[in-house]
């Protein structure tokens, strides 16, 4: 027994302790890796400011060259004193708070920029080269030495806004190719006791609604994997309150941030142990990693931020006025009110249809007339949702005449004339999907699944590119009276894939967005002064990337007025009315079923850019009188909707009433809109409505519009800002979905 335990021992051993034979062949050696460190030059200490009006962005250069992140808040007039500025966290193995981190070296939280090189190394450590400002934009040079990759990081300041742009340019210096794995456009660092967040989720007929949140020791991450549509689920953007546990629209330090982007996003809100907040923001990474040949360079989109010392509403009125003045297309341009013929008319139309609501929209004022859905297809007739896309020949059927009759039709009854497209889809009924199947967005052996009945083209070839122009192209040449484009995209990306890419489908996603913006850029070098609006499926595509192009957005297909409360208040948080379709519908509306009161869906209509959304003739007279009354008082100071500062005077998601103020920039005039969501008890007290905006030394005449008698009882009287803003202006307004309009006005 004891020789045979032997024995085993002997068998088993050389397997367990991976001895090798004698007489096996030995595989070659491999060569040694020679450690070299490379060596970082020093630099001179320094700090770098990007300064506006009331805040400022700090960072610390030190003798090894990182780069910190020390102070984004309040201003400071002397920042050379943050040198020796230390955020009093030790740690030996932690370099703090750095502006843009790189995975490698000690940093060990959620990366800014990730990178894999050729030899399948990951790790990046970025020095500071030196740094150029010109005029409001402040360039930072980085550089990581080993592998000669470089990172600019971009601000421009916006003064008078308050507002900070930032965006990252990284080059590959090196002979050989990279993928860039990760790539945020910015990377913030804030430093308060709590965080309060507040951001945005939704789904079809109920975006923009508002959550909010206290942030732990974890990591938040907001984002969307979409393809297109990425605004609809969630928005690239927040509002971080500082030192709170409470919201206020005017009281302590909000920071707000805005991705410019419209494909796929995410932003991650990070406490460590150090109790700093690190947001890092950009495209999101999921399978997008993203190749970089030697001497290319990646430019990530802008990333917005604001601070505010004054809550949340001025952090809001910051966005406003730099998206008015800088970002917006259309700027502050009024845009004019219109009557759409979808929810009146649908599929189901002929000429006549189409010349009486003409007839009817401009006995009214209204202002312009859109032709919606269903005006197109030959073989394959757009008489639903299931053919026809794709295929943008005049329906002749449906309009013997033309599109040219229509269109010069309404401008012989003094209204514009728009009409619908939807460029980057095709139904598989159609004959561009069967004669040109390698346009497609499609994964080789995989179902292409539909949605709403059609496919989505892939933008990231050229020749669709030219396609897509070109039905914006041929769709003008149907009528030189067309004035307006309402741009749509009902689906998003699934089983993402791409002919043209080949072997480097990741790249996809970015491509796409990148071909989109590309042909916009087209669009607007041929046709600078068309209305276009940013229509996906109601608001899937609201974010200041689109933005840049589009003169307006359809905030949500849900036209009720008593979500719509909700969408254009989540809204209004990050982006300004002037860009915001709201149209009055028919009732009971056809989205929820709800019946509400005309005047109530006017006057929350009246907050945006108004429209109207159903069939004319279906009005009563009292409410055909109603309307003409509502859009003739609109006219007269929607300037206020579109250029005014934004108060917003009570939260639908606080209380009973939803309440909101425009006021001018030289606070002359101003426009209240008050809205009851709730039932109170006749026994209640008149809410109390605090005109925070108004010039306190001033005295304003307080007129209700478009009613006989006021809900008020100081309607037609004078009275000073102060009196307005410490509590005095209470309308009467207890009865579910009851609501005023209060147009103010300074005396000479």
């Amino acid at each position: 027994m004891r020789k045979l335990l032997i024995l085993t021992i002997a068998i088993v051993l050389p397997s367990l302790l991976c001895i090798t034979p004698l007489d096996a062949k030995k595989p070659p050696r491999k060569k040694a890796y020679v450690h070299t460190v490379v060596e970082i030059p020093a630099v001179e200490p320094q700090v770098i400011a990007v300064q506006t009006a009331n805040s400022s962005l700090v960072m610390q250069v030190d003798g090894k060259g990182v780069l910190r992140m020390c102070h984004y808040g309040a201003l400071v007039q002397d920042p050379s004193q943050f040198l020796s500025y230390s955020d009093g966290y030790i740690c030996d193995n932690d370099p703090g708070p750095l502006a843009y981190p790189s995975a490698g070296g000690m940093f060990t939280w959620r990366p800014a920029l990730e990178v894999r090189y050729a030899d399948g190394s990951c790790n990046t450590e970025l020095y500071f080269t030196g740094c150029e400002v010109s005029g409001r934009k402040t360039v930072v040079h980085l550089k990581d030495y080993v592998t000669a990759l470089t990172v600019d990081l971009v601000y421009e300041a916006f003064a008078d806004e308050d507002v900070i742009v930032s965006h990252t340019e990284i080059y590959n210096g090196s002979k050989q190719a990279v993928t860039l794995t990760g790539f945020a456009s910015s990377y913030m660092v804030l430093n308060a006791r709590e965080y309060l967040l507040t951001h945005f989720h939704g789904w079809w007929a109920g975006e923009m609604q508002v959550d909010r949140e206290m942030l732990g020791h974890d990591t938040k991450v907001l984002e969307s994997r979409r393809g297109v549509q990425n605004t609809q689920i969630n928005n690239p953007s927040f509002l971080v309150s500082l030192n709170t546990r409470e919201w206020s629209e005017t009281s302590g330090e909000v920071v707000a941030g805005a991705l410019a982007w419209s494909g796929n996003w995410q932003i991650a809100l990070e406490q460590p142990q150090t109790g700093l907040l690190n947001i890092s923001a950009g495209m999101h990474p999921a399978s997008s990693a993203y190749p970089l040949k030697a001497g290319e360079s990646f430019i990530t989109p802008d990333m917005i931020y604001t601070w505010s010392g004054n809550g949340a509403g001025q952090a809001s009125r910051n966005l406003h006025r730099y998206a008015r003045r800088h970002r917006l297309y259309g700027g502050s341009k009024v845009n004019p009110t219109l009557l759409n013929s979808w929810e009146g008319a649908y599929f189901s139309f002929k000429t006549k249809t189409l010349t009486d609501m003409i007839d009817d929209a401009a006995d009214m004022g209204l202002e312009m007339f859109v032709l919606d859905d269903g005006w197109f297809g030959s073989d394959y007739p757009r008489n639903g949702d299931a053919a026809g896309l794709g295929d943008w020949e005049p329906n002749l059927k449906k309009i013997p005449e033309g599109i040219d009759y229509v269109a010069s039709y309404a401008h012989s009854k003094g209204l514009k004339f728009g009409i619908w497209i939807e460029p980057e889809m095709a139904n598989p009924e159609s004959n561009l999907a069967k004669q040109h199947p390698e346009w497609l967005v499609q994964s080789p052996g995989r179902e292409n699944y539909t949605r709403r009945n059609q496919w989505i083209l892939d933008l990231s070839n050229p020749a669709v590119q030219d396609f897509v122009f070109g039905v914006f192209d041929n769709t003008m040449k149907l009528s030189p009276s067309i004035d307006y484009i309402k741009w749509d995209c009902n689906r998003l990306v699934m089983n993402f894939g791409s002919s043209y890419l080949g072997e480097e489908q990741e790249r996809f996603y970015i491509d796409y967005i990148q071909g989109l913006y590309k042909v916009m850029r087209r669009i607007r070098e041929r046709y600078p002064d068309v209305i276009v609006q940013c229509c996906s499926a109601g608001g899937a595509r609201v974010d200041y990337g689109a933005l840049q192009w589009f003169d307006e957005i359809w905030a949500s297909d849900n036209s009720d007025a008593i979500c719509r409360n909700y969408i254009q208040y989540g809204t209004s948080l990050i982006y300004p009315a002037c860009i915001m379709g709201a149209h009055v519908s028919t009732v009971p509306n056809h989205q929820t079923g709800n019946i509400t009161p005309l005047k109530f869906r006017f006057d929350v209509a009246c907050s945006g850019r108004l429209g109207m959304e159903l069939q004319p003739k279906t009005l009563s007279p009292d409410d055909r009188a109603l309307a003409d009354r509502c859009i003739r008082s609109y006219k007269s100071w929607r300037d206020l909707v579109f250029e005014g500062d934004l108060y917003r005077l009570a939260s639908p998601y606080d209380g009973t009433h939803y309440a909101l103020m425009y006021v001018s920039e030289d606070k002359s005039r101003a426009v209240v809109f008050a809205y009851c969501l709730k039932y109170i008890t006749g026994l209640t007290a008149s809410p109390v409505f605090k005109l925070d905006g108004l010039d306190p030394a001033r005295r304003y005449r307080v007129t209700e519009q478009n009613v006989d008698a006021s809900c008020w009882w100081g309607d037609g009287q004078v009275f000073s800002g102060e009196f307005l803003a410490a509590g005095g202006f209470n309308p009467r307004l207890n009865r579910p979905l009851t609501s005023a309009v209060f147009y103010l006005e300074a005396e000479r």
